[in-house]
Formats: C-alpha cells, sequence, structure tokens
C-alpha cells in the first residue's frame, strides 16, 4: 500500500478520538495556542495545511479561515465542531497540501505539527507559495527529534494520540527545505521544557529556564515564522542523465518511462558494466522502441561505479549532468527537484539524502544505515559543509563544474570506485554550495545489490583517512 494512502487511513481512524487526546494534553495545547496567538494577532486572514479536526483554527479567531487536510474523516469533524460553535469565518476543505494549488493570498499560513507526517515536505512548502505575497508569514511548529522516544512511549500508554512513522527532521534538515522552495527564516524559537502541567515547576522550566541559550534546545516544540523569497530568475539547460548499471534488465524500460520531462533538452545515457543477464540487449530494445528519446548506450572497459559514471559525464553533451542508479531505488521523478535547486541557484552541487524520510521495508538494511550516518559526520566534518547521506547515488551539477573537478583529480588520484566521493571531495576542493535533497529511498523491484557491506566499507573507511590527510592535514 501506498505511504500516502496508509497515513490518510490512519488519520481517517483515529480521527474521531482527537479531542479526547486534547483533552489529556490540555496543558500543552494551551501554551501552543498562547505562543500562535501571540505571532497570529486574531481578525487576519489564515490558512491552515494540515488542519485536522481545525482547533487550532478556530483557536486563533480569523476573519477568514480556510482549513485544508487530506484525511476525509477529520474535515468532517472539523465542520461539525465549527457548526456546533456556530464559527461562520472558518472553512474547511478535504485537499492534499502536496498537490493542490491556490489562487487565494492569506496574511499567515500555519502548519502545526505537519512536517513530520508530510511524504514530500518539498512539493507542500512550493505549493503554499501560491497562498502568500511578500506580507504573509508561514508559521510551522514541530517537535524535537530529542523527544521522540519520550513520545512514542507516551502515544503506548495512552497518554497521547499515538502518530504514523515520522520523519527524521533536524533544525538543518528544516534550514534545508526553507531554501530549497524559495523561504528565509524571519523567526526562530524553541519552547517547552515541560509539556504536562506540574504545578509551579511548569511554570519555572517553560517562562524562565526554557529561553536561555544551550537549555532551549532540549525543548519540546520549535517554531519558525518564515517569509517567501523571490526566486532568482533562471533559464531551462540541456540535461544529461547518466545511469550505470550491471544486472539490472528489470530496471532499464522503467527508468525510460519514469523519467519525467525537464530541462531544455534531455540526454540519457547507459553505461553498462560487464552485465550477465541481458542488460545490454534491453537497453537496445528500449532505445529502439524510443525513438523519440536521445538515449545512448556505453559499455564500459574499467569496473566500478565511479568509473562508468566518469565514461558517461566524458560523452555527456547537457549543460547539467546527472547520475541515477539504475536499481530505482531514487525515484527518477524526483529528478526535477534536483535540476530546479541548481538552475535556481539554491546549490551548486546537489546530493541526495535518503536518512530523512521513513523508508520502506527493505529499502536499507540497518548496518547500512548507521554506515552511513557514520560517513554522514565524517564527511560533514571533512568538508566543511553539512551532509547527512553521503553515499546516495543521485548527484547533480554543471558540466562545467564537473570538468573543472575531472582537471583537479590528480590532487586526489584514482582513489575511488564508487564515484561519490571523487566528486564531492572534488566539490569541496573547488569551493562548491553543496545542498541536499531528501527524497523517499524505495524497495529494489529487480534484482540484488552490488554493494558488499564490509568490503566495501571497509574501503570507504580508507577513503575517509585518505581524505583526512587531503582535506585537513595540509
Amino acid at each position: 500500500m501506498p505511504v500516502k494512502q496508509r497515513v490518510r487511513e490512519y488519520f481517517d481512524r483515529i480521527a474521531p478520538q482527537r479531542p479526547r487526546f486534547r483533552r489529556r494534553n490540555r496543558y500543552y495545547y494551551q501554551e501552543l495556542i498562547k505562543y500562535l496567538r501571540f505571532l497570529i494577532p486574531a481578525g487576519k486572514r489564515v490558512l491552515e495545511a494540515g488542519c485536522g479536526d481545525g482547533y487550532v483554527l478556530r483557536q486563533l479567531r480569523p476573519s477568514r479561515g480556510l482549513g485544508i487536510d487530506f484525511s476525509g474523516e477529520m474535515v468532517r469533524h472539523a465542520r461539525q465542531l465549527a457548526a456546533e460553535e456556530g464559527d461562520t469565518a472558518v472553512e474547511f476543505r478535504e485537499a492534499d497540501v502536496e498537490t493542490c494549488r491556490f489562487d487565494e493570498v492569506f496574511d499567515f499560513v500555519v502548519l502545526s505539527d505537519l512536517l513530520g507526517t508530510l511524504v514530500d515536505i518539498q512539493a507542500a512548502l512550493e505549493n503554499l507559495r501560491g497562498a502568500c505575497d511578500d506580507r504573509t508569514r508561514v508559521v510551522i511548529n514541530y517537535h524535537s527529534i530529542l523527544w521522540e522516544p519520550l513520545l512514542r512511549a507516551g502515544a503506548k500508554l495512552g497518554m497521547k494520540m499515538p502518530q504514523p512513522p515520522q520523519n527524521w527532521l533536524s533544525p538543518s534538515d528544516i534550514d534545508a527545505f526553507v531554501r530549497l522552495c524559495g523561504y528565509e527564516v524571519v523567526k526562530d524559537e524553541r519552547r517547552l521544557l515541560l509539556p504536562r502541567y506540574v504545578p509551579l515547576l511548569s511554570r519555572l522550566l517553560n517562562a524562565y529556564l526554557a529561553p536561555l541559550p544551550l537549555v532551549n534546545r532540549l525543548c519540546l516544540s520549535h517554531f519558525l515564522v518564515l517569509r517567501k523569497r523571490p526566486l532568482p530568475p533562471g533559464h531551462d539547460r540541456s540535461v544529461s542523465i547518466v545511469i550505470p548499471c550491471r544486472n539490472e534488465r528489470g530496471n532499464i524500460r522503467p527508468a525510460i518511462e519514469r523519467i519525467p520531462p525537464f530541462g531544455a533538452s534531455q540526454e540519457i545515457i547507459f553505461v553498462d558494466g560487464h552485465s550477465t543477464d541481458g542488460t545490454p540487449q534491453e537497453i537496445e530494445a528500449v532505445i529502439a522502441d524510443h525513438p523519440q528519446r536521445n538515449i545512448k548506450f556505453l559499455r564500459q572497459e574499467g569496473r566500478g561505479k565511479g568509473d562508468a559514471v566518469r565514461l558517461g559525464f566524458s560523452k555527456a553533451t547537457g549543460e547539467v549532468l546527472m547520475i541515477l542508479d539504475a536499481d530505482l531505488t531514487m525515484p527518477p521523478e524526483d529528478l526535477p527537484k534536483f535540476y530546479r535547486a541548481l538552475v535556481g541557484g539554491v546549490g551548486e552541487f546537489i546530493n541526495g539524502s535518503r536518512l530523512v524520510y521513513p523508508m520502506e521495508g527493505q529499502a536499507m538494511r540497518p548496518l547500512n544505515v548507521l554506515g552511513n550516518k557514520f560517513f554522514s559526520v565524517a564527511l560533514t566534518w571533512l568538508v566543511g559543509q553539512r551532509l547527512k547521506d553521503t553515499l546516495c547515488g543521485t548527484k547533480v551539477l554543471l558540466a562545467a563544474d564537473y570538468q573543472r573537478i575531472a582537471d583537479g583529480r590528480a590532487f586526489f588520484g584514482d582513489f575511488d570506485p564508487f564515484g561519490d566521493f571523487d566528486l564531492l571531495f572534488g566539490a569541496s576542493k573547488l569551493g562548491l554550495k553543496i545542498v541536499e535533497i531528501p527524497i523517499r529511498y524505495r524497495d529494489r523491484t529487480y534484482g540484488s545489490t552490488n554493494i558488499s557491506r564490509f568490503r566495501h566499507g571497509w574501503l570507504l573507511l580508507r577513503m575517509t583517512a585518505f581524505a583526512w590527510r587531503k582535506l585537513k592535514r595540509l
């Protein structure tokens, strides 16, 4: 079952229970509404995305309030509660913020405890730009990942409303989404050290200790106020998508069928690395079946993905170079996000990140996740820029910048069979701005991984030590 359908069914099921859980956590909601009212004066035009049963929107006392939610049951309860209170200033619609478009501008847009359950945060924030003008303020609150174990325990004990699997969002992840979607932060605040009412203690902790530097990093609730930033004008560029493959016959045709149109023109380059399952024959058949697409086929003489990428890039003619892994665990449908981030000037080297959204069943085994997190910390320190996922195969940069990396490759040498570190280290040495785009990592549908966790993990450790000598020990 698709992720979004599971989340929708979950909220449909718990919709009748929401008021009961709110009563159990009355103090938390009182503090939430108090601060939101401080940010949002009464009598304003307010849009709330992910409104649930409409409680927050009604409490803000807007002159015109619109609440949207993709759960039909939540919307039905919101309408019923508004009718019981005689609140005619609010309207509720069943709509998905990740797909809908807005033709009405509001004074404030509110996302309260929504980001953690969205399937595509970037799409939601980009769509909400349509509801904003230069004076609109977007108010976001979400809970700290430090509190996740306590919140899960509270849900199991029936003390709070349970939640579906949450996106693993740190403040730096949110900052990345803000930049990618054309906003800037105008206010950043953390509140609530103790979300339950304890006489005297709650007031002491939340009013006097929570605002203090360092201490406030332990708070439950994180609030952001954003403004829409004008997007820089860009022009379409030609694109070359390099797809290294070995024994990926079942993924070749879906790759071509799922890559959406974007850019001034597209060139798709398959680089086969000595496949034995009929992959080359399948590539030739796909080329014959799609004469309208500019598809090229290269046979790799060397070994390893890094060698395949270098071969593909050397034959590419596009202004923008992209890598798409043939296993399709990174959805080809997400490639336009990478393109827009590069062409729009958000970054100069766009790297995928698989470690924000929850993964499908076996998309990445636990040991692989731990390995990726370790290399994330190590590489962030080495390159001096934040990297959450160093080994995601999707990487995008301008051909001109790649040529500069290739020209300076002798500094590092031919040390990387994967190609990921070769590009990341080269981009770091050139001072390119590295930006990560979170993707929802999928299960394989054909074939098996070509990665050996232990043999390749040892290679990665050696490369990390090598990079320390080259980048830090100058």
